[in-house]
This record gives structure tokens, C-alpha cells and sequence, in this order.
């Protein structure tokens, strides 16, 4: 059988590195094509081979790296299953995979104006665009206060937590690290440090605001949300009603929110 060669639709990238987070979560590395672009929290079009019928399947995976690396990078949960991701879950480097030439998506900080605080809201694999968005330097640059809330059903699944915590250690973004603020919500279990209500109930009640000692303000804050789409709609709702506009092209305001399935 003769192997599929790339097109002007897709590359065809090796897997580099898979790490498992917990039985369901895992992040994986692939080579980049040396023409491959695309803006911190967008998204690539990814696609596997599934096994039985020998058919590409394509799904959209946000990308976790930085704009600047030589390598791609992903975070996915397994679907109990889910065709797509039960086949991707048991790639191992070395293996191919098909990246689409084009990335895709509107979760980027250019959709804003002015504003000196950044709030990133993630529920479960939600969190790569704001991976790749904190590896930019214009990020810390623009604002004064970064703001990182990552909420997630268990402590296992509190993902990256380290490389996040980890800014303040590092030789490129030291002298920045001060602006970063992140608040870890943890709901099926009592975590030390954590919070424990979902997302929008800590909105609601202004607890997350108090926990991070940082107000929600019109002219200040920027907003984005990613990750399950009821966290989503629901803050989005409580948000605009509290007065926020959603970004929209040409149209810049305080929110950008993007459904992760």
C-alpha cells in the first residue's frame, strides 16, 4: 500500500513525545512544518487514520505550544468511544499524524483593545490556548495582570500545574512573573489551595474575584473562556450581563470564548 503523501490541504508530522496526565488526559508533541503558522490560542485541524475503515478522521485540537517553537503541541481527553480520540490515545512516537496547513479560530488577545488585565478561564483541556498565549511576550508585556483560572474535576487532572507555577523560575519570564495570578478550582475533591465551586458559581458570588484580589472591571479587564461549552455559555451569560460586550470582528469588546467540543 503506497503511503499518503502531504497535500496543499495537510502536512504529514511524527509524533515526538506522548504524556499521559491521568487515564483519560494526555498531551503529545509533533514536528512542525516549517511553514506552519498560526496566533497563540487558535486551533489546528488534526487528523488520524481510523483503524477499521481506513478513512481520515479530522478533529480541531487548540494548540498548547508557543508560536515560536519548532514543535507542535496538543492536549486531549480520551472519549470513552470516541472514535477519533480512542485512536489517537494509542499513538506512540514515532508514529504520523496529518496537521491541515491552515489554523483556525478567534480565541486571540488581538481581538481586544486597551485593557491591562488578561482573564483566562479554562475548564479540563480548555487550558491549551492559554498555554500558548502565556509563552508570548507581547502577552506580558500588554498587561499588568495575567489571570489563569484552571478548573478541572480532580487534583490528577490539574495539568501543566508546575509549568504554570513554574514561570517565576524561569530565565525568560522571571522579570515578568509577578503579573501572574492563578487560581486552581478542583470540584470533586478537597484540594489545599484550591477552590472548590464550578466556575460560574464563583463568578456569581465574586469569590473567584476576592480568591485572586482582583476586581472585574469594564475598562481593565479582558475576558476569555474556553473549555466545556455550559461553562461557557453560562459565564458568558452572567458576563454580559454584568455588562461585558463579546469581541467580534472589528468590533473589539471584553470577551472571547471558544467551545472546546
Amino acid at each position: 500500500m503506497t503511503a499518503m503523501q502531504p497535500t496543499d490541504k495537510f502536512t504529514i508530522e511524527t509524533i515526538t513525545d506522548v504524556r499521559p496526565w491521568t487515564e483519560s488526559l494526555f498531551s503529545f508533541r509533533t514536528t512542525r512544518d516549517r511553514g506552519y503558522r498560526f496566533v497563540p490560542g487558535q486551533f489546528a485541524r488534526i487528523g488520524v487514520k481510523d483503524a477499521a475503515s481506513g478513512e481520515m478522521v479530522w478533529r480541531a485540537y487548540s494548540i498548547a505550544s508557543a508560536s515560536h517553537d519548532e514543535h507542535l503541541e496538543f492536549f486531549s481527553v480520551v472519549v470513552p468511544g470516541g472514535a477519533f480520540t480512542s485512536r489517537l490515545s494509542k499513538l506512540k512516537e514515532g508514529d504520523p499524524i496529518f496537521v491541515e496547513r491552515k489554523s483556525y479560530g478567534f480565541l486571540t488577545t488581538d481581538r481586544f483593545e486597551a485593557g491591562r488585565d488578561l482573564w483566562m478561564l479554562a475548564t479540563g483541556t480548555g487550558l491549551a490556548p492559554f498555554l500558548s498565549i502565556l509563552h508570548e511576550f507581547p502577552t506580558w508585556e500588554q498587561y499588568d495582570n495575567l489571570i489563569l483560572v484552571q478548573s478541572v474535576r480532580t487534583q490528577a487532572e490539574l495539568a501543566y500545574e508546575d509549568l504554570i507555577q513554574g514561570f517565576d523560575q524561569s530565565e525568560y519570564y522571571a522579570e515578568f512573573a509577578h503579573k501572574l495570578r492563578y487560581a486552581r478550582i478542583v470540584t470533586r475533591e478537597p484540594v489545599e489551595g484550591a477552590l472548590g465551586d464550578r466556575v460560574t458559581k464563583l463568578l456569581a458570588n465574586g469569590v473567584l474575584e476576592e480568591n485572586l484580589g482582583l476586581k472585574l472591571d469594564h475598562d481593565r479587564s479582558r475576558i476569555m473562556l474556553c473549555g466545556n461549552p455550559e461553562m461557557v455559555e453560562d459565564s458568558r451569560k452572567l458576563l454580559l450581563g454584568r455588562g461585558f460586550r463579546l469581541s467580534r470582528r472589528g468590533e473589539p469588546g471584553h470577551l472571547a470564548v471558544e467551545n472546546y467540543w
